[in-house]
């Protein structure tokens, strides 16, 4: 028999065939969106960044940016930002209903909201420029975030009004082995921008749960994310943070999302290899529940499918709730 991965279905209905237990909007980012479907080879966004298709060596194409409307900015004056309600977002709101009405009696529902606040603050600035202002013209990036952040609020309402369970907000502050910016200066800008953020939506839905995704090493400020409430970190990437050890840290307060390797394992890696890196998160991660077994980020282009195939047969062979087959591992 086929499985699904070879049936030519996609989006959501190839993750509910595969058993996946949550089901997300495939529409295009809440933000300043890349990759957005039947765009030319260069493109502008509706927030101003000009972005621009790049196809690798293993076929796969994914945007980068070319242009920023706010790089040679003095002020925020003549810049509009887009209606975080307006029309271009209801394709968005709909999808996300149709998630809760198809799905949510039986899967775990996300409302994505990603580019939070940094990110989208970056593609509209420039990193050089954004990362300068943040230490010599900090009224300037002061007054960008919290533009960032009233959008996100009006965006992020909107989607728990939709009924979801999960909101998922994010942005990348870590690097393979660091922060991109230091913890205090993370403190400074963002923190208590992402605390008023989650208190919110939690007000709004106190049952709601709030996942937050960013790459690479974070553990400084891991503890700051569950003080403001974070209750689910993704992905936990396994080349940049131990997942057996973040859960020994972390594990009585927070989820974590991810913690298969997709830098090595996954696309160079054997299916036996992915199959025991499965069987090793489940052991070290599962324990006493607080897993949410995934790739660490997106499967590349030129990944064996075997592997792919691997990793869901793992999973279903050794993973699942309340029981599971290895030893919780000791403190």
């Amino acid at each position: 028999m086929l499985s699904p991965l070879h049936r030519g279905l996609r989006g959501v209905e190839l993750r509910v065939a595969l058993g996946h237990d949550l089901v997300m909007s495939s529409s295009p980012n809440i933000g300043a969106s890349y990759e957005i479907p039947s765009t030319p080879e260069e493109y502008t966004c509706e927030w101003g960044v000009r972005w621009k298709w790049v196809t690798n060596a293993e076929g796969g194409r994914y945007t980068d940016t070319v242009g920023h409307p706010l790089a040679e900015a003095n002020d925020l004056t003549a810049y509009k930002m887009p209606d975080p309600l307006g029309a271009s977002m209801q394709p968005i709101y709909e999808e996300t209903r149709q998630l809760v009405a198809q799905y949510g009696k039986t899967h775990v529902v996300f409302g994505s909201l990603y580019q939070t606040v940094f990110e989208a603050a970056w593609l509209l600035r420039g990193m050089q420029a954004l990362l300068s202002d943040m230490l010599i013209n900090k009224d300037f990036a002061h007054e960008l975030f919290e533009l960032l952040t009233v959008y996100s609020l009006v965006a992020g309402q909107e989607m728990v009004a939709q009924g979801i369970d999960v909101l998922w907000l994010g942005d990348d502050f870590g690097t393979q082995r660091a922060m991109l910016l230091s913890p205090r200066t993370w403190r400074e800008f963002i923190k208590e921008r992402y605390a008023r953020l989650i208190a919110a939506y939690k007000d709004q839905n106190p049952s709601l749960k709030i996942a937050y995704h960013c790459d690479g090493y974070i553990e400084p400020i891991i503890p700051d994310l569950i003080e403001i409430g974070l209750d689910i970190l993704n992905p936990i990437q396994p080349l940049s943070m131990d997942p057996a050890e973040i859960k020994r840290k972390y594990g009585q307060h927070l989820s974590f999302w991810g913690t298969v390797d997709v830098q090595n394992t996954f696309p160079f890696g054997t299916a036996q290899d992915v199959e025991n890196e499965v069987r090793e998160r489940i052991r070290t991660v599962a324990p006493g529940g607080g897993l949410i077994l995934c790739s660490a980020h997106r499967v590349q282009p030129g990944t064996p499918l075997e592997n792919v195939l691997a990793y869901y047969r793992a999973a279903r062979e050794y993973g699942g709730y309340p029981v599971h087959t290895y030893e919780a591992v000791k403190p």
